[in-house]
């Protein structure tokens, strides 16, 4: 039947939750492409064929295989669209270096767009605040405290705060740091953050 695969990559898309990426999903896109390519080539030969020999009942048909290209070109363009906006908000969840099992479930053209997201984002940030740039990903939600208790969940090395104090983060360490320093690293899952 006509646009099954594009519906199904709507439906994959569906079933995740919001911020899950899953895998990209190469063969049912290269599938919907193939089809629509059948498409238009029996389309073209049923259009040449009313034109020359004025079958004019070959227009139903004609008009049926033109909405399933459209159809399909719009299911194709919403799988990658909403795919981008994913990614997207991972850049601001995660910040500019993405978990690996993540990465693995992107094309080679979605991480090219993901590095160009991230560096356009990095020279707005840049051009906004003064001499040091504006770190808009900080603080996505409004912090109810300046410092915060974090707990270190595996090994990072130095850590160096605004006031020149290094800080060692070693496994299952305890430190009360600014939280705007330490969120991106809570974000990495470097740290996490203690609720008393």
């Amino acid at each position: 039947m006509f646009c099954e695969k594009s519906i199904e990559l709507i439906r994959e898309l569906q079933r995740m939750r919001d911020g899950q990426l899953p895998a990209f999903n190469e063969d049912a896109v290269r599938q919907v492409l193939e089809e629509m390519k059948a498409l238009y080539e029996q389309n073209q030969g049923d259009v040449n064929e009313a034109k020359t020999e004025g079958k004019s009942e070959l227009i139903p048909s004609i008009k049926l295989r033109h909405c399933c290209l459209l159809r399909n070109q719009r299911c194709v363009a919403a799988y990658l669209y909403d795919r981008l906006l994913r990614i997207r908000a991972l850049r601001w969840e995660y910040g500019s270096v993405l978990p690996p099992n993540i990465r693995f479930h992107m094309c080679a053209e979605e991480l090219q767009w993901f590095n160009q997201y991230k560096k356009s984002l990095a020279n707005f940030m840049r051009s906004v605040g003064g001499e040091e740039g504006l770190d808009i990903t900080q603080d996505m939600k409004p912090p109810k405290s300046l410092y915060i208790e974090v707990r270190c969940l595996k090994d990072h090395g130095e850590f160096e705060i605004d006031d020149g104090t290094i800080i060692l983060l070693k496994k299952n360490s305890q430190h009360f740091l600014p939280r705007w320093k330490c969120e991106q690293l809570i974000r990495q899952g470097v740290l996490e953050h203690v609720l008393s």
